[in-house]
């Protein structure tokens, strides 16, 4: 079965030429290429024409499409189409819609295990005296740093990637605790629902948010979620910077009840040089960079792939989300 790829996906020439050699028995419309991963780009009215769009195509023309079969989106979040009238719009042409959540599962839990081990090993306290001070405050470090052992770590929002960050942190002896808005039961975890989170919050050592972008998850972790947790937690957030309320993370950093914090994602994006979460104290950000890895474009593709060999055969695909 041939079919009309349409694909504004942002990837390495090498990958490129792989999407390029595997469907020559389709053919592909190659847009031209969005400024970063995450963008829509320019218009391109080609899109109408393809059954089957890869990358971030833009929704409006989407829905002017009546070709479209298939979109895969090229990164696990999908705000921008988590809407009524595009779903309607799905449902009317028996449309599916799948995103890449299986390519960045690992390298979003190996950033938070990261941070995670920094942070009780001290590396940026440690690393702040080596720019600056030059000194050599080793019996503070020394009397400052934990071992995770025995520590309670709360995931926000436990999907894939929280059940991945759960297998690395095995070894190390934590204890685990799931939020989810429909508590469902995981093996060796303890899922909390809304009722349940206080109590969870007031147990917890460390908060990872992998919550989505959602109407419901606006500023989910906001001022009063802060001032539930236990004095002198760590919160990690990788999953979009809207769920945060920045400017009461900004004061609960400040007051010390959060002893550190640690953002791959804000509200806006890129965040303002002049943002105040730049200089707060034990505030550390990457720029939404937590999912990337050197192979990141090759291994998109081959995930697409995969789902249009499943697609030509009438199989289920990989990470439907709609």
């Amino acid at each position: 079965m041939s079919s009309t790829i349409w694909t504004n996906a942002f990837l390495t020439q090498d990958a490129r030429e792989l999407l390029k050699d595997v469907t020559k028995s389709h053919r592909l419309l190659i847009s031209e290429e969005p400024d970063d991963v995450l963008s829509v780009g320019k218009p391109d009215e080609q899109l109408t024409e393809a059954e089957i769009l890869f990358g971030q195509p833009d929704p409006g023309l989407i829905i002017a499409s009546i070709n479209a079969k298939w979109i895969h989106v090229s990164s696990a979040g999908y705000a921008r189409y988590d809407n009524e009238s595009f779903k309607n719009w799905l449902k009317t042409r028996s449309a599916i819609f799948t995103n890449s959540s299986s390519v960045f599962d690992e390298p979003c839990a190996q950033h938070l295990m990261g941070w995670i081990l920094a942070d009780s090993r001290l590396f940026y306290p440690a690393y702040d005296n080596q720019k600056e001070a030059k000194a050599w405050p080793q019996n503070k470090l020394r009397e400052q740093m934990r071992l995770l052992t025995n520590q309670t770590i709360l995931i926000l929002g436990y999907g894939s990637i929280g059940r991945r960050l759960t297998e690395l942190l095995a070894p190390y002896s934590v204890r685990i605790i799931g939020f989810k808005r429909t508590p469902a039961h995981v093996s060796g975890v303890e899922i909390v629902g809304l009722a349940d989170l206080p109590n969870a919050l007031a147990r917890t050592d460390h908060v990872v948010n992998i919550l989505p972008e959602s109407k419901s998850t606006q500023n989910f972790v906001s001022s009063n979620l802060f001032k539930q947790l236990k004095p002198g937690a760590r919160y990690y957030s990788i999953g979009r910077g809207t769920t945060t309320d920045q400017r009461a993370l900004e004061n609960y950093l400040g007051n010390g009840h959060l002893a550190a914090a640690y953002l791959d994602v804000t509200d806006p994006e890129p965040l303002p040089p002049n943002d105040p979460l730049w200089s707060v104290p034990h505030c550390y950000i990457t720029p939404h960079s937590g999912g990337g890895h050197d192979d990141e474009s090759s291994r998109l593709v081959q995930h697409f792939l995969a789902n249009l060999r499943r697609f030509e055969k009438g199989e289920p695909l990989l990470n439907r989300v709609f």
